[in-house]
């Protein structure tokens, strides 16, 4: 179980690597996801039951998660169950896979008019970081985590970058199990225990309670409780990126 921390405090001397996730946390990406996945859940949801509400359907149903994950995780939560269908059905086809691909052309849309920003937050974070001799790794679950980094221009401020297309291609589990991340330790070539984990997102969080990372931060978005992030095994919780001091540096190994 990760030390619970009061500070809002990365400690080198501890920590030697820190793994942020990507959407939400290095992009500003978030509210389009759950905007996208609004219009087509309500699509689909018109006569079959309530509207899909972003805070309590898409932060604890379908955030954090890989996208066909999340849509069977909330459609079990109505209590709803489609077929699998394939990746060759017509987006917004009544099947996991066509409301899937309706979600990823609607939030491809949005990216391809509006482009992606990095916060600006973890862009200093991340310069921090790295001039103290940390090591960086993003990681997504989304096939296009790599896209969405690069469009951001950040892509060099990571030594590892690690998404959707990744997990698909080595059988990853989603979150909350712990495979992305410690994937993630693996190439940077450090144990958990010299790894934080950064994410705003339930699952994330718990995937990184769940590798006995050595710090866990959790970031609250708009619409996210605190509470909730420390229930998950956040040992930190800020709202904003710029609250982490960073203290210390990694020494170089020396043979």
């Amino acid at each position: 179980m990760s030390e619970p921390v009061i500070d809002p405090v990365i400690d080198l001397a501890r920590i030697s690597a820190v793994v942020f996730d990507t959407d939400g946390v290095v992009t500003d990406t978030a509210r389009g996801h759950a905007a996208a996945w609004k219009h087509v859940f309500d699509a689909f949801l018109r006569g079959r039951s309530g509207p899909f509400d972003i805070r309590d359907d898409y932060l604890r149903h379908v955030d954090g998660r890989p996208r066909l994950d999340g849509i069977r995780t909330f459609l079990a939560s109505r209590g709803i169950t489609l077929p699998e269908g394939s990746a060759d059905d017509e987006p917004g086809a009544p099947t996991v896979h066509g409301l899937g691909l309706a979600k990823d052309r609607t939030f491809m849309a949005q990216v391809d008019e509006y482009g992606v920003a990095a916060f600006p937050a973890t862009v200093a974070l991340l310069h921090e970081l790295r001039r103290r001799g940390a090591r960086t790794a993003a990681v997504s679950a989304s096939l296009h985590g790599r896209k969405l980094v690069n469009s951001a221009g950040v892509s060099h401020l990571f030594d590892v970058l690690i998404d959707g297309d990744d997990a698909a291609l080595m059988n990853l589990p989603g979150m909350p199990d712990p495979a992305l991340f410690l994937e993630a330790a693996r190439r940077l070539g450090l144990p958990p225990a010299r790894v934080a984990v950064v994410d705003a997102a339930l699952p994330g969080v718990e995937a990184g309670e769940k590798g006995a990372f050595g710090l866990v931060v959790g970031v609250v978005r708009e619409g996210g409780a605190a509470g909730e992030l420390r229930a998950q095994g956040a040992g930190v919780v800020v709202s904003d990126l710029g609250e982490i001091e960073v203290r210390g540096r990694v020494l170089p190994l020396t043979s």
